[in-house]
This record gives C-alpha cells, structure tokens and sequence, in this order.
C-alpha cells in the first residue's frame, strides 16, 4: 500500500503568472531579486530544503524554453522539467504540473505546491510541511497569525460594495471576525499524493474558470470534506504581488544568510 512516510516527494512550482499587478514587462517568475530571479531563487531553495526527489516547474506557454534556461544550472539528472502551465487558472497549472510531476516520479507519495512569488521562503519551512504529511496528515498549509483588524465586507444588497456615496467609494461592513482564529496561509503546500489527486479531479469543472477556480490546493480538499491541518509559517515566505513586495523582498535579500 503507499506510504507517504516513506515515499519519495516532488513539487510543482507554480510560475505561470503574468505579472500585471507587479508591473513587469515579462513573466513574473523572472523578476530579479538580489541578481537572482525569483523563479531561481524558489527552485533554489526547494532544492536546499533537500526533501524533494523532482521539480516540475509550470510555465507561460511561450516560456518554457526560457524558464528552462533559467534553472538549468540546477536541473542535473532530471531533477526538474519545466513544462507549460494554461492560461485558465492558476488552478488549471497545477493539474499540468501534477501530472507532469507523477509521470517524473511515479513513485511519489508527497506533493508540495508552492509559488515562485515566495522566492525568499526557507528551506526549514519546506522541510517542515514535508515531515507533517510524513507524519500522517492528508493536507499541510503553513501559516502565519493575522495581525490586522479583518472587517467581512458585503458586496451585495441595496448598497453593493464600490458604491459612490457622496462621491467616495465605499464598501459596508457586516463583520468583524476574530483574528485569533485566522491565519494568512503562505506555500508551499503540501499533500499525500492520493488526496492531491483526488481534489484535483472532483474540482477539475471550475479549472477553466478564473473566478470559480480555487485560489489555493487546500481549498480543494477542503471542498471534498478532508482536514486541512496549518504549521508554524514564516515572515519571509511572503508573496510578490505588488511593487512595495518586490521592494521589501529585495531588501530582504540582501540580508539573507549565505548558505554553507
């Protein structure tokens, strides 16, 4: 029977992104940070977290060869492919990915999926989503605790949210949930192989549809009724999104440990 406390692991590393919000002129993926691409730098440091046997890296579809290029220094022996994500969702790409990454190492019991955009996160935190689905849990976030006041907006109703009032635009808060009970979930992510599988199949009629698709994997489990269990996140996990994340990220960098 498998068993993902002593099967192999492999990745899928999500680089599909545009990058509009950040305001490239290119993939996202390719964006330097400290004289390092963020999509290097992610690759990077799931190969250091030294708990994975293959990469598989998913693409803009007119990248691949680019994005190959980009990681081939660290590529040896097959440990990573790169191939093309879809256009669809992000949701879309990882089912490319995943495929791709069980026909690579068939023998994989442990997925992670984890975003290029959180290129500085540390090998410790990978290795610790690895060992909690490795102790028996189906699905592993990591999470941070969520600091700021969350107001829940309502975006229907005689007053949509983005309404004008006297010429401001305004959304009406209609609650005020408890953030000790919260967390900001960061990647990678990880699964049994099974149970990846499985969401990925019973949700695959969203995956066409951007603003059906599931914004995260767990999110996917979750909607088959599993338990998703959370582990200790990291500030440095963070995402690159917008032009302020792309310059703290490269500050970040700067003071980022040599690693021995």
């Amino acid at each position: 029977m498998p068993d993902a406390s002593t099967g192999s692991a492999v990745a899928v590393l999500t680089a599909a992104g545009s990058g509009t919000r950040l305001g490239a002129r290119g993939p996202k993926a390719l964006v330097e940070v400290g004289g390092e691409s963020l999509l290097h730098r992610a690759a990077r440091g799931l190969l250091e977290s030294e708990s994975l046997d293959h990469i598989t890296i998913t693409a803009p579809d007119t990248q691949v060869e680019r994005f190959t290029a980009e990681v081939a220094d660290m590529a040896g022996d097959g440990q990573i492919t790169v191939v093309a994500g879809s256009p669809a969702s992000r949701q879309a790409s990882v089912a490319l990915g995943l495929a791709a990454a069980l026909a690579a190492r068939p023998g994989a019991e442990v997925v992670l999926v984890h975003d290029a955009a959180r290129a500085l996160t540390p090998p410790e935190l990978i290795r610790r989503v690895v060992a909690a689905v490795r102790a028996g849990h189906d699905a592993v976030v990591p999470g941070l605790p969520v600091v700021d006041t969350v107001k829940e907006i309502d975006g229907a109703g005689p007053n949509p949210a983005g309404e004008q009032v006297r010429g401001i635009e305004v959304d009406y808060v209609v609650g005020t949930p408890d953030r000790a009970r919260l967390r900001a979930i960061q990647t990678p992510q990880g699964f049994t192989r099974s149970t990846l599988e499985t969401a990925h199949r019973l949700g695959a009629d969203v995956a066409g549809d951007e603003a059906r698709a599931a914004r995260d994997d767990a999110s996917l489990v979750e909607a088959m009724g599993k338990r998703v269990v959370v582990v200790a996140g990291d500030p440095l996990a963070l995402k690159v999104t917008t032009p302020l994340d792309l310059a703290l990220a490269r500050i970040l960098a700067r003071r980022e440990p040599v690693q021995p």
